[in-house]
């Protein structure tokens, strides 16, 4: 479990395709202090397993799942990425709970400056849009945010000038992909209402009626 706020900005050094999935080698600083063989880190959101530890570096395995799931696909040497070490007991959650595992793919249409920070405008599938709400949370590359704007299945997003210092948002360009994370309770909601059917069949006319 994570927060989605991140600690630092690591790089991949190598990226390496071997039988089922690639082998990431993952340059970092802060989240190496204590980080042991076995631990969870979520790299740009994704929930990895450490498998070598360094003196600046780890190396994760990506299975072929996570990589039809997530932007990883995508990632090579010299990838800036997002990293945060597994929630400890009795830490404070400034963000929200994160799992680290990626429901879809976003992609970045549009990025402007609005002082003092940034508005962030997402196209998402319509499995993770149907899970967005105005004022809810949402973890873009592991980056827990909290959605402006709602319309169908775009998404904008206010970027404070911390957030996106701290993290590769700063980066991205029209057309970029990005991992993205639907809170956890709108996902049992959603089952709950939906009796585990498709979103598709949850309106608010139903809601109303159920007494929302």
């Amino acid at each position: 479990m994570f927060t989605g706020l991140v600690e630092e900005i690591g790089m991949i050094r190598a990226a390496t395709r071997q039988q089922g999935g690639v082998r990431f080698v993952v340059s970092a600083q802060r989240v190496l202090e204590g980080l042991k063989i076995g631990d969870s880190v979520a790299v740009s959101g994704v929930c990895l397993t450490v498998i070598k530890k360094g003196s600046d570096r780890f190396e994760v395995d990506a299975v072929q799942e996570t990589l039809q799931r997530s932007a990883l696909a995508r990632w090579t040497e010299g990838t800036a990425v997002n990293l945060e070490r597994a929630l400890a007991v009795g830490g404070r959650v400034g963000g929200h709970f994160v799992q680290g595992h990626v429901d879809g793919i976003g992609r970045v249409q549009d990025l402007q400056t609005r002082p003092p920070g940034y508005w962030l405008t997402l196209q998402l599938s319509g499995d993770c849009a149907a899970l967005c709400v105005e004022k809810g949370s949402i973890a873009i590359d592991g980056v827990s945010l909290t959605i402006a704007q709602v319309k169908e299945e775009v998404i904008s997003l206010a970027v404070i000038p911390h957030t996106a210092e701290h993290t590769t948002l700063r980066y991205k360009q029209i057309g970029d992909e990005v991992n993205v994370e639907t809170d956890l309770l709108g996902k049992y909601v959603q089952r709950l209402l939906t009796g585990g059917r498709p979103a598709s069949g949850l309106t608010m006319e139903k809601l109303s009626d159920w007494g929302f």
